[in-house]
């Protein structure tokens, strides 16, 4: 095939000035390309993460006995004997009045966290919490709006050795619930609300539903973010306020622990059952974040991220381990584009003089589709775009360009909440080609592997990690024989990663990819697991069954479809309708509220009785019947014909 000419090639001055040119020198590559470089950092592993070590200066207790003990997909035994902290890295790189944290919403208020204030809140709240028993191992849950109080909360827990999860305060407290009880929380961090869309939601009673469903809470710390006063009320658990806890004068400690001791515990919503936890390690996170956050996105002391993500998606993680490289994080707490002011974002950008600006391809296009002008704002801070969520289409690059600057890096990027990084994306030192991701990351083994396991070039193929990375999974969280994990990502391709990805690596080295090949939600980047959406709607009486279907487009849209079966005697009018929004706003995510409500005869299922959502969603894409499903196996097949028309009917109003 002939290779394409890139939409953008890196300009050589910002090349030789970047992180990923001085690693370069440092291990003695400094006149190779990117390619070579990533050749050697999947082919000598071992030889590559101790140069990140190195390089980072990594501040461990004890030093590592070797850096890859065992090599193998699951259970890879990185950096033994090494002991050390994620929260002291996290705190270690700014000077006490340097500013770690800005705090913005969509009312344009912000406020400064200097690295000092940061250091000791973080070392009053761990002491408080210290004193509540929470100790090595402990789980602490916070419910939480993307503000500072989760920063401070989730490097307490760390600096601990205790455990962290996190949720936004969109979700529904029961689905809030199926995601802590399994954990046994010591103690829940909470808020009173947050901001979406000019309005103040009121999360109190909230929250206290949400500790009822939690037995082992010990506590509740309780945040009064948006101005709502804490009522009196009996909560199962001691109630302490924020500004108690956080208020303390104390010298902060971090407890050293083993480089696969737990951090945090992250839920990636599956098709059926409760959604699963994916438990990181300390050292993995702190290496892999190193890596993605110093060498491709360059970011250093001086710099500002401003990624707009919710607490529970993993770029949020991302967003708090801005602090290992020296620069500053940016929460944001409201609507990505605000109806009184929908260029928000882009207004705080210019104002505090932001580097690295993070969004979604949904937000982009939608900017391009109703000709938001980001333009109008002083953006010359800006040298990176990062999106990710879903792949960005190729006509979104010239819009880019034109409004945001001839100067900005775009970097689409693509990777998951199960490593808590990115696969695939850009760096200072590779060419940009349109709709595409520039390169697999340094240190991940990458291919597209077709149906028997061989990898393929410039052909569609799922996406498999050949090699470990340190951030893949210690664990899933209550799966003590490990069979729930491998079944996970191991079971297509023995001893091979599978992501559940559509992509093709090109022959120029590139990455594309082609959406999801399993069946998560993801809208915007938020991703939830349909069973999450069933549960809600099958509980409705009118309701005999339901199938919501997120199906990526070819224009770069996302279609949610929810399709339902009714009980006898019931219609499907605009109450019912209204009625299935509301409890899915209510009892789920309101940022999963689907696009379409359209009654069906049927759902298809397995001859074991698992819904036919993978092969449905292909169908509404245009897939052929004989390529996505075997009918034998299906127990209704007349039903797949009636998706399969759909889906025509669809794609043809759109042509």
């Amino acid at each position: 095939m002939t290779r394409p000419d890139p939409f953008m090639t890196p300009d050589p001055q910002v090349v030789s000035e970047s992180c990923i040119m001085d690693f370069a020198r440092h291990v003695g590559m400094a006149d190779s390309d990117y390619a070579a470089l990533y050749r050697w950092s999947v082919t000598d592993l071992e030889g590559f993460w101790a140069a990140v070590w190195e390089y980072f200066d990594i501040d461990a207790e004890t030093p590592y006995e070797r850096v890859l003990a065992e090599e193998r997909m699951p259970g890879a035994l990185w950096f033994p004997g090494a002991t050390l902290n994620y929260a002291h890295h996290a705190l270690r790189n700014l000077a006490d009045d340097a500013v770690a944290v800005v705090a913005l919403d969509e009312t344009g208020s912000c406020y400064e966290m200097t690295a000092g204030r940061l250091r000791a809140q973080v070392a009053s709240v761990a002491a408080t919490l210290r004193d509540l028993g929470v100790g090595k191992g402990d789980r602490v849950v916070g419910y939480l709006p993307n503000t500072p109080h989760a920063i401070v909360a989730f490097l307490a827990v760390a600096s601990l050795g205790a455990v962290w999860s996190v949720c936004g305060q969109d979700y529904a407290p029961k689905a809030a619930a199926d995601r802590f009880a399994q954990l046994e929380p010591t103690v829940l961090i909470s808020a009173d609300g947050y901001l979406f869309n000019g309005t103040a939601h009121d999360r109190r009673d909230a929250v206290l539903e949400l500790a009822e469903a939690l037995p082992t809470l010990k506590a509740t710390l309780l945040v009064e973010h948006v101005g709502l006063p804490w009522p009196s009320r009996p909560y199962p658990s001691l109630v302490v306020p924020w500004e108690d806890a956080a208020t303390r004068t104390e010298q902060l400690t971090c407890t050293p622990v083993p480089f696969d001791h737990p951090l945090w515990v992250v839920f990636s919503s599956g098709t059926t059952g409760l959604p699963k936890g994916i438990v990181h390690g300390h050292g993995g996170v702190l290496l892999e974040h190193l890596k993605t956050l110093g060498l491709h996105s360059d970011l250093g002391p001086g710099d500002r991220l401003l990624w707009y993500t919710t607490t529970h998606w993993m770029m949020w993680t991302l967003v708090v381990s801005t602090l290992l490289t020296g620069a500053t994080a940016c929460t944001y707490d409201g609507s990505p584009a605000p109806l009184s002011e929908p260029d928000t974002l882009w207004k705080l950008a210019a104002r505090h003089r932001v580097t690295v600006f993070g969004t979604s391809p949904q937000y982009l296009l939608g900017m391009a589709k109703f000709g938001i002008d980001p333009s109008l704002h002083d953006l010359s801070s800006i040298r990176v775009v990062g999106c990710t969520g879903s792949a960005l289409p190729a006509s979104a690059y010239p819009w880019v360009r034109e409004h945001v600057g001839e100067h900005v890096l775009l970097a689409s990027v693509s990777g998951g909440t199960d490593v808590v990084s990115g696969f695939a994306g850009s760096a200072p030192n590779t060419p940009v080609w349109a709709g595409e991701l520039s390169a697999p990351h340094l240190g991940v083994a990458l291919a597209a592997y077709d149906a028997q396991g061989f990898p393929v070039v410039d052909r569609v193929g799922e996406l498999v990690v050949t090699r470990p990375m340190p951030s893949m999974p210690l664990s899933f969280w209550n799966d003590p024989d490990g069979s729930r994990y491998r079944d996970a990502y191991f079971s297509f391709y023995p001893g091979v990663w599978r992501h559940g990805d559509w992509i093709t690596v090109t022959g120029h080295g590139s990455v594309i990819v082609h959406g999801r090949s399993d069946s998560t939600l993801n809208r915007n980047g938020v991703r939830l697991g349909s069973a999450d959406i069933h549960d809600v709607v099958e509980r409705l009486p009118e309701i005999a069954e339901a199938l919501v279907i997120g199906a990526e487009e070819p224009d770069g849209g996302y279609w949610m479809p929810l399709f339902v079966v009714l009980t006898a005697g019931t219609e499907l009018d605009a109450t019912l309708r209204d009625r299935i929004r509301e409890a899915i706003r209510n009892e789920a995510s309101p940022r999963h509220v689907p696009d379409d409500i359209l009654e069906v005869p049927g759902i298809p299922h397995t001859r074991t009785g698992k819904k036919l959502e993978v092969p449905v969603k292909r169908l509404l894409q245009g897939a052929p019947v004989e390529q996505v499903v075997n009918l034998a196996t299906v127990d209704a097949p007349d039903l797949i014909d009636h998706y399969a028309r759909l889906g025509a009917a669809r794609r043809g109003r759109s042509a």
